[in-house]
Order: structure tokens, then sequence, then C-alpha cells
């Protein structure tokens, strides 16, 4: 059993980086790579959604060097795999605001999001700037102005209205370096997602780290609600 849609917060590129004595930025690059093999591997198995946890509103906080760093890791990946995403048929969406981000991401960003936009095989989401906070109160504000009256509004209606709108929930969230939270991350998608942690850091967790987590995922049985009779 795989999940349709799964989701993944890439946690630890710096404490790998520092446990090898390297730079933040050394481990932001690993964990890039560690991310390119990952959708390639989601690709190849059949899995429809894969969501990467990318940028947070709250990353803004870090040092401005290593925010520079990683807007120059995301055009560079971008540019680098736009011909692998059209030959895998693999469409790239963004969930979050990327209006604050400079010019030049913006155009690379919105450049791969044409090029994909007919791709069929899977979505690859990329959370950029993004908060699940802020998605909601985006969600219930444009919900007000399409003039939606409040007895109308239903799980559907707030779904239709969120960046993930026409996509499945997350069947699974992975979380990798050891930290069990969710970090404002899919708050409303992840209602009945199920979680697998890892102590692996992000740059660590290759093809096997993967089926380590999907075959924990496959012997699970959700209920939803349900007692495990009716399931």
């Amino acid at each position: 059993m795989l999940p349709e849609h799964l989701a993944v917060i890439m946690d630890g590129n710096g404490r790998w980086a520092k446990a090898r004595e390297l730079s933040r930025s050394e481990g932001h690059r690993a964990g890039t790579e560690a991310a390119k093999n990952l959708v390639t591997r989601c690709r190849e198995i059949g899995i429809k959604h894969l969501t990467l946890y990318t940028f947070s509103k709250e990353n803004w906080a870090r040092p401005k060097t290593e925010v520079a760093q990683l807007f120059d890791l995301l055009t560079l990946f971008l540019k680098k795999e736009l011909k692998s995403l059209q030959e895998q048929d693999i469409r790239l969406k963004v969930l979050g605001e990327i209006s604050d981000f400079p010019f030049g991401v913006r155009q690379v960003v919105a450049h791969t999001i044409n090029r994909t936009k007919n791709c069929k095989g899977m979505t690859l989401n990329l959370a950029l700037n993004y908060s699940g906070r802020d998605e909601l109160v985006k969600a219930f504000r444009s919900i007000v102005e399409a003039g939606i009256p409040a007895d109308s509004i239903t799980d559907e209606t707030i779904s239709e209205h969120l960046y993930t709108a026409g996509q499945p929930d997350p069947d699974l969230i992975i979380r990798t370096s050891g930290e069990k939270r969710l970090s404002n991350y899919l708050l409303y998608q992840a209602a009945y997602s199920e979680f697998y942690f890892t102590d692996v850091f992000w740059p660590d967790f290759d093809e096997q780290e993967l089926q380590k987590a999907l075959d924990d995922y496959a012997g699970r049985q959700r209920r939803f609600g349900k007692t495990g009779d009716q399931v």
C-alpha cells in the first residue's frame, strides 16, 4: 500500500554539516541532492503527489547569507531539473507566497511552473514561504470575499480554498532529524495523516530510508474514526 500523497519535512541539513565539520551551505547543498533523488524515486514507484517543506515563513529569521544561499540552491535546482521534470512528466506547484522572494527567484519558479503545467505523472509541491496558519487565514478570507454564507461552509469549502485545492490530503508525513512536531506544516490537510519520524538527517535520507518509512506505513490500519472491525 503506497501513499497517494507523501509530504516531507526535510530537517537536519545544518546538523548533518556540523557533524562533518562542514558549512551549513554544504549541508543545504547535500539536502538538495537528497530532495532530487527522492523526487525521482517517488515518481518511479508511483506516488502521485509529493510535497516538500522547502522554505517556511519562519525561515526568514535565519542569517541573511543563509537565506540567500537557500534561494541560490532553489533556482539552481529548478534550472537544472526542468528538463528532468518534463521527461518524468512531473508538474511543479508552489504552496505559499513567493511574492516576497527576489525577482530572479520568482521568475525561475514561474517559468518552471509554466513549462510543467501539462505534466500528469506526478505533482511536486514545493512549500515556499509557507505557513499553515497563514494558509488558513488566506482561505477564510477568500471564502468571505466569495460571499459564501457561513451556514454553507463545509470541510470541502475550506479545502477548495487551500493551496492544495484539487489534491488529496497527505496520507503520510515524514520528518527527518529526530524532531517530532509539525512546525506549522499542512495543519488542515494533516487531520488524518499518518506520521513517520526518523533520527536520520535529511541529507542521509536515501532510497533505503524511504522504503523503511513506506514499509512502516503499509503496516498501519487507517480507521478514520471507525473501529478496526469496520475497516
